[in-house]
Formats: C-alpha cells, structure tokens, sequence
C-alpha cells in the first residue's frame, strides 16, 4: 500500500516542497521517502533498530562488530567491489552504530542513487565469512583501546553503565576487550539473523528520486528476506544515582560526567527537554557557559538531552583543571537547584528555540540531513514529521513545559563519574 503526502513549506525557511510517500512490503520492511525534485543530490539509508541494548552480556559489543562487517561483503561482491562500487558512484557513504540503531547511509548525484540502494540491499545480506570475521576483530579491539585513550568518551562510557546499572541501556556500543576477544562468528550470524529481520528494518530516502523505481529495486533485493521476531525489552528507569570515581596516569584535567533521568523519544516533551539542556549547557550563552567557562572555573561544560526509546536522559559533561574539579562540580549542582528559584526568563527560552531552529533548519537543507530524520521519525514514532511540523513543535514549547521537567526529573539528584590525574 502507497500513502502519499504533499506537504507545502512555506514557513520561510525553506522554498520548496517535499512530497511523502511510504510502502511497506509483504513481510514488513518499511520503505519511506521524501521527494525533493529541487534537490542536486539523493541520499539513501537503511536503519535497522538494533544496537547495544538488544544484546546480551556475552556478546555485547556485536552490533558495531556487525556494522564492520557489512562492508566485507556478501558472497557474491568482495570487500574490495563494495569500496570500488561506492568510489564509481562517487558516493559519501558510511554507517554507524549507537545504543538503539545500526544505520547504513549514502549521498549520491540523482542518477546514481538506483545503483547505491541496489549495492545497499545486497550489503544488507552480508557473508560474514569466517576469515573476514577475524581480521575485523583486531580493528575492533584498536578502536576500543583507542576510544580508552579519551577520558572524555571514556567518563561517558563508565558514568552511563553507572547510571543504567543492569538496564540494557547501560550496555556499551563497543563492548570491552574480552568480549571481543571471545566472540565467535557463529554468535554474530545468530544475532545477524534475529536483528536484521525486514520487520525490523526501515529503507529511507530524501531528495530527488523516482519513489516507485526506487521500492521496485528494494523490494527485488529483500523482499523474499523473511520475518522473524525482533522485539526490544522496553522498561523506565530512574537511573541509580550512584557516585564513583578513577585515576588515570598522564592526565592533567579532571573530567566529569553527569547524567540523570529525562523523557523518551516518544514523550511530547522531548522538544522541552532539548531546549532546557540549550538553556542550562549550550557551549555559549548558557548558564554553564556564564557561571563555569566565562569565569575560568572549567574549561569545558556543556549538557545535552539524549531521547531514547522509551526512556531518555540527561548528561553533562566538565573538564577542569586538577584544582578545580571539585570547585567546577559545586558550581554545577547549584545551577542545577537554582533552577527552581532563578526562574528561566521568556528571553532564555526564545534564545534557545533560535538556536535549535538553526540547527534544524542548517541541516535539513540537504537530503543528507533530512534522511537521518526521515529514518529515525519512523523508526521511534511510525509517521513522518515534515519540517514544518518540527519547527512548529519546537515553537510551541512554553516555559510551564520546562518547569514540568525541572519539577518531575531532578537534576541534582544525578549519576556521577569523574576521572582525574592520579
């Protein structure tokens, strides 16, 4: 079944019209895309709702192994066809792995956007050949001693598996060492085959493109996938609110990172929650800003809302210097607390929409952009959120909205894990 949508941009700023149109096919994989025909390029993607908290503890770490393993090819196209294919089309390609999904994205000029999302769904079926299984281990096991090398990915890493505690959100998207090490490739054939099921993948598109050549080419390539059960284990959880702390050799700052509990994706809040982390941590003009770097306290301070599928977060994170780490984390807990006397002015709020309004409208100029949030729209809500719509939704956000927040989540009531010299 097609649904077509027209829908007219004309809050002033955008000057074109983007039509929508969505198919699902027979065994459940959504196909959504957003025609563009003033756009000089088309940007394909297949988001597979699949990531580190649908793992298990044994084989946590599997979803950006797998991501790897995609571009090794299948058993019909070698990992050198599938690098030669994407530099013919002159494609910017790549992928990514989070907590939630596992996404496989492109840009290409019109004309050679059929050839990607024909290359893209044959990727989609990798072979996941034993040899290719353990050459790949070892560039895993280096990225995740390099990642081990950043305090700042590293305090974020430990202060969310602290804040999670046994929930699987606090799993790790690159999993530790030893899991690695142990992970077989009959493991990961087992998880491939019960994750990337076609129910449980949705084909994006935005720009300019023929929707119905496009789902032809798709539904060639995967239609025959077949279903099978991908669920996620969905449950709210308050976070532990625990304190810890490590030494490391050869760090000169301290580093800090907070996070407490927030709204979903799904809540109709998640625009107020963006715009409060803006209001309290954006990196100018914030009340971080003003009270930790303007007066030389941090060097670093910024907050950020995280939504997620039926759970959300909030987390900051500071660089100090070793004197004044702890001097950095008493100023933050009381912007935090203060935020219930020191009341959020209407300009604070207005400042914070321009700012966001900005960055939405910046990136959806580009199919590139709007992909990402044509993809992840269906992925967690199931519909299509035009632009305009986002912009209205941000707009409509009141400063009752962020009392509501800062009364029901309280940030001082945080998870804490720092990092400092030894």
């Amino acid at each position: 079944m097609f649904i077509n949508m027209f829908f007219p941009l004309n809050a002033g700023l955008v000057n074109f019209s983007m039509i929508f149109k969505h198919k699902n096919l027979s065994n459940g994989l959504n196909i959504v895309g957003e025609l563009n025909p003033d756009a000089q390029s088309t940007a394909v993607g297949f988001f597979v709702r699949t990531g580190s908290r649908d793992e298990t503890d044994e084989i946590n770490g599997v979803s950006h192994y797998l991501e790897h393993m995609l571009f090794k090819g299948t058993d019909k196209i070698s990992a050198f066809d599938v690098n030669l294919r994407f530099d013919e089309l002159g494609a910017q390609y790549n992928a990514q792995t989070s907590e939630e999904n596992t996404i496989f994205y492109s840009a290409t000029l019109p004309e050679q956007s059929y050839k990607a999302v024909e290359l893209w769904c044959q990727m989609m079926r990798p072979a996941l050949r034993d040899d290719d299984f353990n050459m790949e281990k070892n560039v895993i096991l280096e990225e995740i001693a390099m990642y081990k090398d950043l305090p700042q990915f590293d305090v974020l890493e430990n202060c969310r598996a602290l804040h999670f505690g046994n929930h699987p959100c606090g799993k790790s998207v690159l999993g530790s060492a030893d899991c690695i090490k142990a992970l077989t490739s009959k493991q990961m054939r087992n998880y491939f085959e019960s994750r990337y099921s076609p129910n449980n993948i949705v084909a994006a598109i935005a720009g300019n493109f023929d929707f119905e050549k496009t789902c032809g080419i798709i539904e060639q390539f995967c239609g025959s996938w077949q279903q099978k059960q991908a669920d996620r284990k969905i449950e709210y959880f308050a976070g532990t609110a625990k304190k810890d702390s490590a030494q490391k050799k050869n760090l000169n700052c301290q580093h800090i990172c907070l996070m407490s509990p927030s709204v979903s994706y799904q809540d109709r809040r998640s625009h107020a929650a963006t715009l409060l982390a803006k209001i309290i941590g954006d990196d100018s003009g914030s009340r971080f800003f003003w009270e930790l770097i303007d007066s030389a306290i941090a060097e670093s301070a910024s907050m950020h809302f995280e939504a997620m599928d039926g759970i959300g977060a909030f987390y900051s994170y500071i660089r100090a210097s070793s004197q004044n780490g702890a001097k950095a984390l008493q100023v933050t807990e009381n912007i935090f607390k203060s935020l219930k006397t020191d009341k959020i002015k209407p300009e604070e709020l207005q400042k914070a929409k321009n700012k966001v309004l900005s960055g939405i409208t910046i990136k959806n100029e580009i199919p590139m952009g709007r992909l990402i949030e044509l993809g992840v729209n269906w992925v967690y809500l199931g519909k299509y959120r035009p632009i305009e719509e986002e912009i209205s939704l941000v707009n409509n956000v009141v400063l009752d909205d962020l009392y509501s927040l800062i009364d029901e989540f309280s940030l001082e009531n945080f998870t804490k894990f720092s990092i400092g010299p030894e």
